[in-house]
């Protein structure tokens, strides 16, 4: 039965978010690598980036070399509107956000910042990103510690002042507070669907971009998240 509820669940997708019009994805843009490189201790370290519908945040970096998890979900508002049909009300202080786990030994977070402003988010839409339009799918940057919100800001200013942008940019810095992961059906959702019209429309594009551009950081295989 739980099998049948998670079909039915992903079935009714269609009708709620990551299902805007069916057009094609945007061009990716070469950001600009940080000037000032992140300098990070040994370890792995946690990460969470908010830009449009999770489905394509997560798949993108499931493919990022250095990744070792990436959990679609919920951050910026309670525990309580943490669900799927509430936050896409858009009455919500919630973005659908990825956490991921990453180790700075092979992708650093000044290169996961490069990542998302040239394949995943464009950052100068403010509460959309491409069909999908609302507060929830805002472009923020949520750092975890000091570090990397010393290097968000930095790189936030610099595209800010790159000229790679004709509009200003609109991600923001979020302070962290909660992440709620989402509903098990959207886990993986690239992986387990990918002949799903905004899939093949909007999201297999950026991984393409990915590999393209940044090879040495591409792996081809999709990270599938344990948890």
């Amino acid at each position: 039965m739980k099998s049948l509820s998670l079909l039915l669940a992903a079935a009714s997708l269609g009708l709620g978010a990551c299902a805007g019009p069916a057009i094609a994805a945007e061009e990716p843009v070469n950001a600009p690598p940080a000037a000032r490189i992140a300098k990070e201790t040994k370890g792995l370290k946690t990460a969470v980036f908010a830009g449009g519908c999770f489905w394509g945040v997560e798949g993108v970096f499931s493919h990022v070399k250095g990744v070792t998890s990436a959990v679609a979900g919920y951050h910026g508002g309670t525990a309580k509107s943490a669900k799927y049909d509430i936050i896409t009300s858009g009455m919500t202080d919630h973005a659908e956000s990825v956490k991921i786990t990453y180790d700075p030994a092979v992708v650093r977070y000044d290169q996961l910042l490069r990542i998302y402003f040239s394949v995943i988010a464009d950052p100068t839409l403010k509460n959309r990103q491409g069909p999908d339009v609302g507060a929830h799918y805002r472009s923020a940057i949520v750092p975890m510690n000091a570090e990397q919100a010393t290097v968000a800001k930095a790189y936030i200013a610099q595209a800010g002042k790159s000229g790679v942008w004709n509009n200003p940019i609109a991600t923001r810095i979020e302070p962290y507070k909660a992440f709620y992961p989402a509903e098990a059906y959207h886990q993986d959702f690239m992986a387990a669907n990918p002949t799903h019209g905004y899939i093949r429309r909007w999201d297999a594009p950026k991984v393409a971009a990915l590999k393209t551009m940044f090879p040495s950081l591409y792996r081809a295989s999709f990270l599938r998240d344990a948890g």
